[in-house]
This record gives structure tokens, C-alpha cells and sequence, in this order.
């Protein structure tokens, strides 16, 4: 286990309530314990992303989540999670890693965006149009295989032990497709990495950081649901629709 990515309380939380059942992702409740850890986590963001290649304050702001869980030994800790990726030069070790690992395959994501790259360069260059007509036709099936490979890639675990693709989970759903960068919120990292871990979840928060998005206000530190066009179904799979909130116990200390 990447025990680096276990947070540890620094705050005294025995007189805290401790949820008996995880709370809904998409609602406005944000329990109290896991409004500390978010505050803790915001803690470690400020110190660690001065280092970063990227200025929160002059660039978009970005979503991060945290989950409270109760390790092997009942005790509680908390995991953090960004929503997309984080940048390049930042220190990843103590951030709860992608559901998609770029080395799959010999790193096939990759070089398929090499190779799409390469494909627009030639277009750029070209002053034949049927070329350009080629190129771009080209293109285009290769950027939609290469996301088909991406989705069938990014492999979710459910509470039961049971696993599915993106492709296989948004089959069921009006998309039909996955949505672009499907996967990649905090709240899916989170409870991913849990499961793999055999971490229960007991309770989750995600913020915003940094600059509001121009599309929808958003404020600094303040909490958000779930997007539900990218995460509902992902969530839904992941957490056996109610089936967590009947396995959830209360044999928690801290």
C-alpha cells in the first residue's frame, strides 16, 4: 500500500461525530469530520504547490476532494484526490494516483498523441487540399480509436469487488459514450483507491482552489457536489447505487 498517501488527523477528533454511512456525493452535506480533513488538505496544497509550475491566483482554479476512512486497524485517517491531472513538476506522492496509469501498454496513450500531433502538423504544412481532406479524415478515426482504447482503459471498482470499464458503465446511460476525460474527478480516484486498499469510506468533501472558471462561478475553498454528468454514472457503478450505506457500520474509533 502507498502508506504516503494516508493522511493522518493532526487535529484531536475523538469528540468528533463520526458518520454511520457515507454521504451522498451529490448532495450539499458535508460532515463535519470530512470539512476537517478538507481543511488539513487545503493546509498541505498551500505549502506544497508553491513549488508547482502553475500560480493558482493568475491561472484556473481546480476541484480537489478528500475522503475520510477507517484503515484496518479502525483507526481514521483521510486520502486527497485532484480533479485532472496535476502539474507536471508537482510532487504527486501524496496524492491518490489516476485510475488510468499512462505506462499501460507500453505507454500507448502516449504515442497515440504523437502520433495525432504529428497528423496536425502535416495538415498545417499542406497546401493540397484532398491531402488536407485525408489527413484530417485521419485524424479523426485515429483520435476516436485511441479514445475507445483510452475508455476501456480506465477500469473502476465497485464496493462488491466487481469492475468495469468507462465504456461498459456509460452504456447503460443517455451519453451512451463517456465524456471526455471521464474518470479523472477526485470523488472516482478516491473511493478507487479505497477499495483497491480495503479502506472503508466513511466521509467526502470536495473544494474548489484557486480562481474561479469563467463557464460557472466558483469560489475558493468553498464545497461542491459531485458533477453528475461525468461522475454520476461512474458513482453509481462504483458504489453499488445504495448497497454502501446497508455495509457501512459504526465500529469506528479514532
Amino acid at each position: 500500500m502507498r502508506q504516503q498517501v494516508i493522511f493522518n488527523f493532526k487535529r484531536d477528533i475523538s469528540e468528533i461525530e463520526v458518520p454511520v454511512t457515507l454521504n451522498n456525493p451529490f448532495g450539499g452535506d458535508f460532515p463535519e469530520i470530512a470539512r476537517i480533513a478538507a481543511s488539513e488538505f487545503q493546509q498541505f496544497i498551500g505549502a506544497d504547490s508553491e513549488d508547482w509550475d502553475y500560480d493558482f491566483k493568475t491561472q484556473k482554479g481546480k476541484m480537489f476532494g478528500v475522503l475520510v476512512i477507517q484503515k484496518a486497524d479502525k483507526t481514521l485517517g483521510y486520502i486527497g484526490a485532484i480533479s485532472g491531472k496535476l502539474p507536471s513538476n508537482a510532487t504527486a506522492n501524496r496524492f491518490v494516483p489516476s485510475i488510468f496509469d499512462d505506462a499501460t501498454d507500453d505507454f500507448f496513450i502516449n504515442k497515440g498523441m504523437k502520433e495525432l500531433k504529428e497528423i496536425g502538423s502535416k495538415i498545417n504544412s499542406s497546401n493540397n487540399q484532398r491531402e488536407i481532406s485525408r489527413l484530417t479524415e485521419r485524424r479523426k478515426q485515429k483520435s476516436f480509436a485511441l479514445q475507445q482504447r483510452l475508455f476501456e482503459n480506465y477500469r473502476f471498482l465497485n464496493l462488491l469487488g466487481k469492475e468495469k470499464n468507462a465504456l461498459q458503465i456509460f452504456l447503460d446511460f443517455w451519453q451512451g459514450n463517456p465524456p471526455s476525460a471521464a474518470g479523472e474527478c477526485a470523488a472516482p480516484k478516491l473511493l478507487q483507491f479505497a477499495f483497491k486498499q480495503e479502506l472503508k469510506p466513511v466521509a467526502m468533501a470536495e473544494f474548489w482552489w484557486g480562481n474561479p472558471r469563467k463557464s460557472t462561478e466558483r469560489k475558493h475553498l468553498s464545497f461542491y457536489p459531485a458533477c453528475k454528468n461525468k461522475c454520476r454514472p461512474i458513482l453509481e457503478f462504483m458504489l453499488n447505487d445504495n448497497e454502501l450505506f446497508n455495509k457501512i457500520g459504526n465500529d469506528i474509533v479514532v
